[in-house]
């Protein structure tokens, strides 16, 4: 039970940062950014806004701004979960994520443009579908069937539908384990983590969901795998 001193933390505490967190929006707006700078400009450079903007704006930022190591207190944690103001902050990045998809394979389709131009929009594409594995991630972990689903939605563009089996159902039972294909080893460098937790994700998911099924009496092979 919560005492009294933590009630009053937890009633006085405001988030600094609760506006900035808007700022997450502007990853699935990346087509469209791309898009209005290439038609403002005529460079064609801008259709690679998405690596642009990841690998080198928001680096240099962060080097500016430095470490931020204010959190918000235990006793506040509860109150943040059910504040809406939140979670449609993480709800607002689907549909912008999909729109984006749609405007990204009509310009693909019909804007007469170069390989060059296509690759940094796709590119730019991948990085908002990317990323949008962090937003499946915080859904995931929801409680309530409808947060759950839309996380789903949020890996399906990616192919990454099995991370929404594996992380919750794999990685959390085995983490920082030799069976965890989530959890790099010690000394091990990112290019030889990243096939292994790919492939393995995949492997784990697979076998997770044969489980259950095989207890149901059902195959694997089915559109409920």
């Amino acid at each position: 039970m919560a005492t009294a001193a933590e009630f009053g933390e937890q009633a006085t505490w405001r988030d600094p940062k609760r506006y900035l967190w808007l700022l997450g929006l502007a990853v699935p707006l990346f087509p469209f950014m791309a898009w209005g700078l290439v038609e403002a400009t005529g460079w064609g450079v801008f259709w690679w806004t998405g690596p642009i903007v990841l690998y080198g704006i928001i680096p240099a930022v962060d080097l500016l701004i430095g470490k931020d190591t204010v959190n918000p207190p235990e006793s506040a944690l509860a109150w943040l979960e059910q504040d809406r103001y939140y979670r449609w902050c993480l709800f607002l990045y689907l549909p912008l994520q999909y729109a984006g998809l749609a405007v990204a394979g009509w310009l693909l389709g019909t804007g007469g443009l170069s390989l060059v131009d296509k690759l940094g929009l796709a590119v730019t594409l991948g990085v908002v579908s990317g990323i949008a594995i962090n937003t499946g991630h915080e859904l995931g972990h929801k409680k309530e069937s409808l947060e759950r689903w839309l996380s789903k939605i949020a890996l399906a563009p990616t192919l990454y539908g099995h991370f929404f089996i594996e992380h919750n159902r794999g990685h959390h039972v085995r983490v920082a384990t030799l069976e965890d294909p989530a959890s790099a080893r010690f000394g091990e460098s990112f290019w030889g983590f990243l096939p292994r937790t790919v492939l393995g994700s995949l492997r784990s998911a697979w076998h997770l969901e044969k489980t259950r099924l095989n207890r149901q009496g059902r195959s694997p092979w089915t559109l409920r795998n």
